[in-house]
């Protein structure tokens, strides 16, 4: 009986603990950088009204069924997918999903702790003054130089991994929880301190203009789409992570009102980011640009520039490395969890494991930035003929293996787990229980599958 099943890892303490690691896995680098500009290059006030509705019938959907799953299975996604497929007289190859999820999740991690040792090495390059006074050319110029040293993007893609590996060897209370209990609530406070900061800019009108004032004008088919993918992706959904975390959860904490509050946590962290940043971009006259490139070419730029640049610059970065490390520690999880149930290893042991053989699969994203940015290992394919080793995990993980993982999770949770099974879970009442039912087997995996559709280049 499932009542009986408890994961040998132990469990959260509260419902807390769930909500503040959860949404640390979904806070990522991505909730800085990422969806600030998309809303206001995509409408505004009204693409986030879109992206809230999205959230709701994708999203939290998928969620739910996510960590319904873990908690049912109580092991890693892998055994818990083949415990599930036995338990629901379902064939045994579900187990797949469980293993692709796992397999993302440390694909990902290996090119985002490259990303994130960037963003640590910043912190000290920013509180060392080295962007003070300089031009546009010149912090072009010092990021060019240190993507261009794969000595240097080793060192702190090691750093990372290691400060990584360690949280997670210590388990799940003292470890996993402990940390993002100190962690979240900081990564909240430094937004806030920033957000009182960019009021004082002048131009926090602006920056609330362009993230909020609704253009309806703007709002196309792409906008649509836009919206759609990121409120799947941004919640961390078909990693691993969510279901491992699940895995962790009382049986007496409401799986939906806990899956609302995070995606709701996670949306006000995206928020807040744009809230920060375009304050100061439009303040020091610069142009919002999309990506990693806002962060580590236009952002230094005006921290060089405005008083008190190094004190919020070095702040902005401890808050990027924060929001990346609570990813991380989730991110390599699932697989850490696998090995302590499959093969008897204690946790430092697989912790220790796991993160050497993440950080090896890593050298090949530190490379990509130098000595093999002209190795495009799939340039036969047309569609890869570009791609270095770091863009083809990034394709990989990001367009194929997370919807896919997406909608067969909807796909198990819906329809072939029997209702019995998944009410016992949910424990929410009939008319939420029909809701959720609907969305997650008829609207969700239809929107993932145009998602994962449009982002293979199909329509």
């Amino acid at each position: 009986m499932t009542e009986q099943r408890t994961s040998i890892h132990g469990q959260w303490s509260n419902r807390m603990a769930f909500i503040l690691a959860a949404t640390g896995s979904a806070v990522g680098l991505g909730n800085i950088w990422k969806f600030p500009y998309i809303a206001g290059e995509n409408g505004g006030g009204a693409f986030v009204l879109i992206y809230l509705f999205c959230i709701a019938i994708i999203g939290i959907p998928i969620m739910m069924a996510e960590v319904m799953l873990g908690r049912r299975g109580r092991q890693s996604p892998i055994n818990t997918m083949a415990t599930l497929a036995l338990e629901e007289k379902r064939p045994a190859p579900w187990s797949i999903l469980g293993w692709m999820g796992v397999l993302a999740g440390f694909l990902i991690l290996s090119y985002y702790s490259v990303i994130a040792g960037w963003a640590l090495s910043y912190v000290f390059r920013t509180a060392g003054g080295m962007f003070e006074g300089a031009t546009a050319d010149g912090v072009s110029s010092i990021f060019a130089q240190f993507v261009s040293s794969p000595e240097s993007l080793l060192a702190w893609h090691t750093i990372f991994m290691v400060a990584t590996m360690i949280i997670v060897a210590r388990g799940v209370q003292h470890g996993l929880e402990k940390a993002v209990r100190y962690l979240m609530p900081s990564l909240f406070i430094l937004l806030i301190v920033l957000v009182f900061y960019a009021i004082t800019t002048g131009y926090f009108n602006d920056g609330l203009s362009f993230l909020f004032s609704p253009d309806f004008s703007k709002i196309t088919p792409d906008a649509i789409l836009i919206a759609m993918g990121h409120a799947f992706f941004t919640l961390s959904l078909g990693m691993g992570a969510i279901m491992v975390y699940g895995s962790y959860l009382p049986k007496d904490t409401s799986i939906a009102k806990t899956s609302i509050v995070i995606a709701g946590a996670d949306t006000l962290v995206a928020l807040l980011a744009g809230m920060v940043i375009f304050p100061i971009v439009f303040a020091n006259g610069l142009e919002p640009g999309a990506g990693p490139g806002l962060i580590f070419k236009t952002l230094p730029i005006a921290f060089g520039q405005m008083d008190a640049g190094i004190l919020i610059g070095t702040l902005f970065f401890i808050l990027l490395v924060f929001a990346a490390w609570s990813s991380a520690i989730s991110l390599i999880e699932p697989a850490v969890a696998w090995l302590v149930e499959n093969k008897g290893m204690n946790r430092i042991y697989a912790s220790v494991w796991i993160g050497i053989a993440t950080w090896i699969m890593g050298i090949g994203t530190v490379l990509s930035f130098n000595l093999w940015a002209d190795f495009k290992p799939l340039s036969m394919f047309k569609i890869f003929e570009n791609s270095t080793v770091f863009d083809l995990l990034d394709f990989l993980t990001a367009n194929i293996m997370l919807p896919l993982g997406g909608l067969f999770i909807a796909v198990f949770a819906g329809w072939l787990m029997r209702e019995r099974s998944s009410q016992d879970e949910l424990n929410t009442s009939s008319k939420g229980y029909s809701t959720w039912q609907f969305l997650v087997r008829y609207i969700a995996p239809i929107a993932v599958m145009i998602v994962f559709l449009n982002v293979i280049g199909v329509f």
